[in-house]
């Protein structure tokens, strides 16, 4: 039998033992007399994850139960605990009223054991998606772009940096095909099985996904621009159903080698590039700054062709050469020139990366 199948089976079959809500979904019993707990959905960094029915609304519909564990005996562990909980039950209030994130229902404390009510996405996560259908193409990743980037332009104009973007928190909804960005976990926390009555104190972890993550938020450092870095690995997971652990690095700056697995536009390549930089100065900072690119695209054609028939009366010249007495610039002049020094650095790049060895990193794979 697979292995991975194994696991699973015997962690659901542990969580069903060895948690209230896994027994009470063998009992029959309704918690807090209002849910009907009816199978594990999944274990994270917070806990675990139970599918359930609302039982006092209309419908009866279904619902999510996350049910943060932390074994501790510290109370200032608990109590910090307890913070984060508030914080990631702050979050989703605030932003749960958007089509693309769920909405918080209900949250509480009991017994030292914290709870998240969520609405249901019925649907799946574009890592299914890659697995069941293959590699996207160019064209669906850029429109799974366009999606995403409104959002994560929503979600940063509330001061909020989700920090674990990836392809199992990004699920498409069956019912209305809507994209849906899931897992605002503030709450990372260490959780020791609940068997273990020796667990050692609970122990702050960075929040995110080695591979995903830049390397500021590794530093427990985040940035609006991470949740960038993020989403263009995950872009390169959609076209290659490669995880980021599996692809190479140039030894000196540390930058991705995506381009020897994927093929695509030289516009899109240099958006991708840069959403990818190592360093968070040189990536775009803001989602509409990505937005902002992409657009490009549809002109970007006829802005080399400008360039390139150097028309008078600042042909050959530099953007600095063709201002007038006053210091200005025409901006057809600024787009020219930014795309040539674009060019000359592309160029300059690809010589380099032919030139450069290289080095392997051979991770396991990011599902959880």
């Amino acid at each position: 039998m697979n292995r991975s199948v194994t696991n699973l089976s015997s962690f659901r079959a542990s969580a069903l033992d060895q948690t209230y809500l896994g027994q009470l979904c063998r009992s029959g019993q309704r918690f807090r007399d209002r849910y009907d707990i009816l199978k594990i959905l999944g274990q994270g960094g917070f806990g675990i994850t139970f599918l359930a029915r609302d039982a006092m609304l209309p419908g009866r519909p279904l619902c999510v139960i996350k049910q943060l564990c932390p074994k501790v005996n510290d109370p200032a562990a608990l109590q910090k605990a307890r913070k984060r909980f508030e914080q990631e039950a702050r979050t989703l209030s605030k932003l749960g009223s958007h089509a693309q994130i769920p909405q918080l229902l209900d949250y509480f404390e009991t017994n030292g054991e914290f709870y998240l009510v969520q609405e249901y996405v019925r649907g799946f996560t574009l890592t299914k998606a890659v697995t069941r259908y293959g590699p996207f193409p160019e064209s669906a990743v850029k429109h799974f772009l366009r999606e995403i980037l409104l959002l994560l332009q929503y979600v940063h104009s509330n001061g909020v940096i989700h920090r674990d973007i990836k392809p199992p928190n990004l699920i498409r909804c069956k019912d209305d095909g809507r994209l849906v960005l899931i897992d605002f976990g503030a709450v990372k926390e260490h959780i020791a099985p609940v068997s273990d009555s020796s667990a050692k104190p609970t122990t702050t972890q960075f929040v995110g996904t080695v591979g995903f993550a830049p390397p500021e938020q590794l530093a427990s450092r985040p940035i609006y621009a991470s949740d960038i870095y993020a989403l263009g690995i995950t872009c390169l997971y959609l076209m290659s159903g490669k995880p980021p652990l599996e692809f190479d690095y140039e030894f000196v700056t540390g930058e991705i080698r995506w381009r020897d697995h994927i093929a695509v536009s030289e516009h899109f390549g240099a958006v991708l590039s840069k959403m990818l930089k190592v360093s968070p100065h040189e990536r775009y900072q803001s989602a509409r700054e990505v937005i902002r690119a992409l657009e490009l695209e549809p002109y970007f054609d006829n802005l080399v062709h400008c360039m390139n028939i150097n028309p008078k009366p600042f042909a050959q010249s530099s953007s600095a050469d063709a201002a007038d007495h006053d210091g200005y610039v025409p901006p057809l002049v600024r787009t020219a020139t930014a795309i040539r020094d674009w060019q000359a650095k592309l160029k300059a790049r690809r010589l380099r990366d032919r030139t450069q060895p290289r080095i392997t990193h051979s991770g396991s794979s990011y599902f959880r």
